[in-house]
């Protein structure tokens, strides 16, 4: 990492010269509490409408986009309130361990969310590959058994600065998030992006690309001789899973284009970008994505809102089980 980026942090623990200097500090305070909480709340209610849900079973991509929950629900707890008094003083206070063991928790979260993302992809991709055998080629054991793997994978690969292995760990005075010196353990830092980012990027590309060449294929009137996969391919085809979770998947990339382009220009150039609030902005800017999944699956699931609309209404009706029956029965009908 450039000397002169690092000169434009500050180490942990030391204090800084105007706390609550100016009413630009109040506002980007006041941001991250706002983010904070709209994190959290649309987090908690995303898992408590699905673990409400009689059918989350029915589709399992619904317990990958609960593991994406938790691990944004997990950011807006132990990551974001953090940044929230820093933004006052400018200084962080709450120790060295402390300032590892966040950046530890966000890269570690970063790497679940990306995984997650890959294992959405290559579900959809078997619906699509194998409609008449996707329901035994993804089961709910299965896809239970992948998202703990996701996470102790995801623990394991970004554990090694936590534990000691180049100790050095820095608070962001533009951002006021503590941040892992990646800059000093080059070898393993490329090592973790093959890792993380190698395997998901090619599977979702690659995925989503034969899924939507697929869809175009079938509306193009090709000719498929087999009518019982041909109805079943139509059929996985019509989910609006397809399309609700490539709009998941952009989303989080381009959130966090504009903060991955800032650093490229930075390293190229060998110096930081002398730009008010756009360090704030862009790094922001990503960990809102937390947020925007409430809104993509409100706008693009209808089994979502049909989870919301069970759970809303559970807080007023005590036979759950029954109401749960009818309200999805009157969706099928639908």
């Amino acid at each position: 990492m450039p000397a002169r980026i690092l000169s434009a942090r500050e180490t942990v623990g030391e204090v800084s010269e105007s706390p609550f200097a100016n009413y630009e500090s109040l506002t980007q305070a006041a941001i991250i509490g706002a983010i904070g909480i709209a994190i959290v709340a649309s987090n908690l209610l995303i898992i408590a409408a699905y673990l409400n849900f009689k059918g989350l079973s029915h589709e399992v991509i619904n317990y990958y986009l609960l593991s994406l929950a938790v691990a944004d629900l997990l950011c807006g707890l132990f990551v974001v309130p953090l940044s929230v008094y820093p933004a006052l003083t400018g200084r962080w206070m709450f120790g060295n361990f402390m300032c590892r063991l966040a950046g530890y928790i966000e890269v570690t979260l970063w790497c679940v969310s990306v995984y997650t993302f890959m294992w959405i992809s290559v579900d959809r991709y078997l619906a699509v590959r194998k409609p008449l055998r996707y329901e035994t080629v993804q089961t709910r054991t299965r896809s239970q058994c992948w998202m703990v793997f996701t996470w102790i994978s995801a623990a394991m690969l970004c554990c090694p600065p936590l534990l000691g292995y180049k100790k050095d760990a820095y608070f962001d005075k533009e951002t006021f998030i503590c941040m892992l010196d990646w800059g000093s353990t080059s070898a393993y830092t490329a090592t973790l992006s093959i890792l993380v980012l190698g395997p998901s990027v090619i599977s979702i590309v690659y995925n989503y690309y034969y899924i939507f060449a697929t869809r175009r294929k079938l509306h193009s009137g090709v000719p498929i001789h087999d009518k019982e996969y041909a109805t079943a391919l139509a059929e996985n085809l019509s989910n609006p899973s397809h399309c609700m979770s490539f709009v998941l998947v952009t989303v989080f990339w381009l959130s966090w284009a504009p903060y991955a382009c800032v650093r490229f220009y930075e390293f190229i150039i060998q110096q930081q970008l002398k730009v008010p609030m756009l360090h704030f902005s862009v790094v922001w800017m990503g960990i809102l994505n937390s947020f925007w999944k409430f809104v993509i699956l409100l706008a693009l699931s209808p089994q979502f809102r049909l989870a919301v609309r069970i759970l809303c209404l559970t807080f007023c009706c005590r036979s759950n089980a029954r109401l749960q029956a009818e309200l999805i029965g009157l969706d099928n009908d639908d």
